[in-house]
């Protein structure tokens, strides 16, 4: 525990959304079919209040991340694509840091509030780390911040989840991370229903 993760689905080409993010398509043109996959399982309807779907090995995945994170983090971008689909009930019912550049009041749902945090990664991270009281931190999204998070060196694991599409352009998950040659170990690796399940760790930053 106490642990900084990041857990995202992205797309045989490297892609966490497709092109043209924005109101319309919260998750880039053709960005829905990463997260398809998760609809019908029985741990993420249970998390979005709803009874029934598929249980086994990747609904039990899911429901432990939920049980093991204490706080989440998330970018700007994250919380407004969200925010409309998440509704009165966001499935988080934990503290959830929002970086922006605009100091805001809180939004406070039905077991989870979103505070404002406009002293960067670090300050969230703190802040976060109070409030999981030894539980882990989770990256909810979006790729900046988890880009931020593996160039300073801070992120513990990275569950990465690839869908079998090609979205052909959009956001990619590994740029602006450097240009090194950079090992991660693969601690576990399983699939079903067609997606890849990674868990990896990054090279931790050197605190000499």
């Amino acid at each position: 525990m106490d642990r900084l993760i990041a857990d995202i689905s992205m797309s045989l080409d490297g892609y966490v959304t497709g092109p043209d993010v924005g109101p319309l398509h919260p998750l880039g043109v053709g960005g829905e079919q990463l997260h398809q996959w998760l609809y019908d399982l029985a741990g993420w309807r249970r998390a979005h209040g709803l009874t029934g779907g598929d249980e086994g090995p990747e609904s039990d995945s899911l429901e432990e991340a939920f049980q093991q994170a204490g706080a989440y983090v998330m970018g700007h971008g994250m919380y407004l694509s969200g925010s409309g689909p998440w509704g009165d009930t966001p499935p988080f019912r934990k503290p959830v840091f929002v970086l922006t550049h605009t100091a805001k009041e809180p939004d406070v749902r039905s077991g989870t509030t979103f505070t404002f945090v406009t002293d960067g990664l670090d300050g969230a991270l703190a802040r976060a780390r109070e409030a999981a009281e030894n539980g882990d931190v989770a990256l909810a999204g979006g790729a900046q911040i988890i880009q931020q998070a593996v160039v300073a060196g801070v992120l513990d694991e990275l569950r990465l989840h690839i869908v079998p599409v090609l979205l052909g352009s959009g956001t990619r998950l590994f740029s602006r991370i450097g240009h090194e040659h950079i090992a991660w170990q693969t601690s576990r690796v399983n699939g079903a229903s067609g997606v890849v399940h990674l868990t990896l760790h990054p090279p931790k930053r050197d605190s000499a």
